[in-house]
């Protein structure tokens, strides 16, 4: 039997309390009794008059406009796919961006439910950019747009009006993206994002006049 004077035993259930409020924070910032993505995928054409149950507004205006969502000046408040996304996958889209600047955005193996707060946002998950910083970067970035660990890839600037078949994959610890089938940036990360709290799929965006449309994902 092990014997704790006051002092000990005050700080050991100190501890214990930290350790609970701890937990119980870390499972309220990740969503709760999401479906897991199917061996058979999941594929959304946006055929509909609103965005729906199978996606989390978290504030920004996303909206369905022609067969397609629609969305300017979100702020990174991310529309989230409500799926927990498999370990190795694939994730296909079509986008275009309607404004000079370019800045096609999504997120990818995030918690599900992180958004912006006033101007300042650090993700959850690898954020990825086509066309970012008045249409001059291509990145992949870990938790932080701004970070000096992210992968910037080849040039390429986006065209106003022109629509870009976008491709994900993640293997192992590499994540690449392509673009109109060429490879634009990958990241090789030892560390992966993955598990509860990085398992979901979000359209993003910042102040760019953005559509996007057939979204397939396909576990790999």
């Amino acid at each position: 039997m092990t014997l704790l004077f006051d002092g000990q035993a005050q700080l050991a259930r100190s501890r214990a309390a930290l350790t609970v409020f701890a937990t119980t924070l870390a499972l309220a910032c990740t969503p709760q009794g999401d479906p897991a993505v199917g061996s058979a995928g999941l594929s959304d054409d946006f055929e509909r008059s609103s965005v729906g149950e199978l996606w989390k507004n978290t504030g920004g205006p996303w909206e369905i406009r022609e067969g397609a969502l629609h969305v300017r000046g979100a702020r990174n408040r991310p529309l989230w796919l409500r799926r927990v996304l498999p370990r190795d996958v694939r994730i296909e889209f079509t986008a275009k961006s309607m404004s000079e600047e370019g800045d096609i955005k999504f997120e990818i193996f995030g918690d599900g439910v992180s958004r912006a707060e006033g101007e300042r946002y650090t993700a959850t998950s690898y954020v990825v950019i086509m066309g970012g910083w008045d249409n001059s970067s291509n990145i992949i970035a870990r938790l932080n747009e701004h970070g000096a660990d992210r992968v910037v890839g080849r040039r390429q600037r986006v065209e106003l009006g022109r629509e870009y078949q976008f491709k994900v994959e993640r293997v192992g610890s590499v994540i690449t993206v392509f673009v109109d089938g060429e490879e634009l940036v990958k990241m090789d990360d030892p560390h992966a994002l993955e598990g509860r709290g990085h398992d979901h799929f979000a359209f993003n965006n910042w102040e760019s006049d953005l559509w996007f449309d057939n979204l397939v994902i396909t576990p790999l």
